[in-house]
């Protein structure tokens, strides 16, 4: 009986270690040939150069090329679509952001689920909207914005990058929490939204850290607040909306998926390589210097950060009644 079990516990240990083989060798190799990052917006923005930046890290340290392949429409879904629709071997992936959790409400006949068709790989960073004003508006803090609100309602505009974005969801929060009336004007994209608020057309708008920083410190924006639970390092001294409005909150953030049947094994690697990027000191510095703070962690905490979102901003989605345009 005794040798019995043991050929069974032999057996047994034989058979998942050649099963497992197959799955290390993979991991060994990967990647062999080129890997395709999907962005779902034009070359040149928020989503576009933080592709980049970590795809010349992974070409570099992995010896393969991860060429950024800008898939811009729909907020987004055809990037995402297309990372569904892929074989599930880790060559093709998708710089997820904002935009994702926010589609999974905004969106009824989508032909995909976020949540349950994209294995989260990595997140990469979090960053604060700054809730910023043209410098002709006499306004220099949060409470000034909020009583001026009060006393005028309708008369301030908020631009937006278009209905349904992260700028606008933001903006419609601050709106519930503080009971103001202010007009939200959708514009297609980030680039004309800024150009109105320059031009005074606007004369709020919530946007992302990294475009906005440098007219900020030049000061030809006014930044009111940050929109994150802490102060942004690369902006110390600009206080976050949370300090005069208790439990405010809203962040634009980024990550890495894969289709959904991807190997674990290669999702580690992956995982591992962003990880160690994000480490890197020189990386590190050139994001805080943008606004953003890198958010290492595992596939399961990324996992947890995209549901969390979802559930936020499906709540506001649904009950300031936004649709898409």
């Amino acid at each position: 009986m005794t040798l019995q079990r043991r050929q069974l516990l032999q057996l047994t240990v034989s058979a998942v270690m050649l099963s497992a083989m197959p799955s290390l060798a993979w991991s060994q190799t990967y990647p062999s040939r080129p890997v395709r990052v999907m962005v779902g917006y034009p070359a040149g923005g928020t989503y576009d150069l933080l592709a980049r930046l970590l795809g010349q890290w992974l070409s570099e340290r992995l010896g393969q090329p991860f060429v950024i392949e800008n898939r811009p429409g729909a907020a987004s879904n055809i990037a995402t679509e297309t990372v569904v629709r892929a074989v599930p071997d880790g060559y093709t992936l998708l710089l997820a952001g904002p935009a994702n959790a926010i589609n999974a409400t905004l969106y009824d006949n989508l032909n995909f689920n976020f949540i349950r068709d994209i294995a989260p790989v990595a997140g990469v960073t979090r960053e604060p909207l700054v809730m910023t004003v043209n410098p002709s508006l006499p306004i220099n803090s949060v409470p000034e914005f909020i009583a001026y609100a009060k006393s005028n309602p309708g008369k301030i505009n908020m631009a937006s990058p278009g209905n349904g974005s992260s700028g606008h969801v933001a903006g419609e929060l601050f709106k519930m929490m503080t009971g103001i009336d202010i007009v939200h004007v959708p514009y297609r994209g980030a680039a004309p939204a800024l150009t109105s608020l320059l031009g005074g057309q606007v004369q709020v708008y919530f946007g992302a850290a990294p475009a906005l920083i440098e007219y900020v410190r030049s000061s030809t924006l006014r930044a009111l607040a940050v929109t994150s639970a802490t102060r942004c390092q690369a902006m110390p001294e600009i206080s976050t909306v949370g300090e005069f409005v208790p439990g405010y909150e809203a962040n634009a953030w980024y990550g890495i998926g894969a289709p959904k049947a991807t190997p674990a094994v290669i999702i580690e690697r992956i995982n591992e390589e962003i990880n160690f990027a994000l480490g890197d000191s020189n990386i590190n510095a050139r994001l805080a210097d943008q606004g953003s703070t890198v958010i290492p962690g595992s596939p399961a905490d990324f996992r947890g950060l995209i549901a969390a979102e979802t559930e936020k901003w499906a709540k506001v989605i649904r009950a300031a009644n936004i649709k898409v345009e």
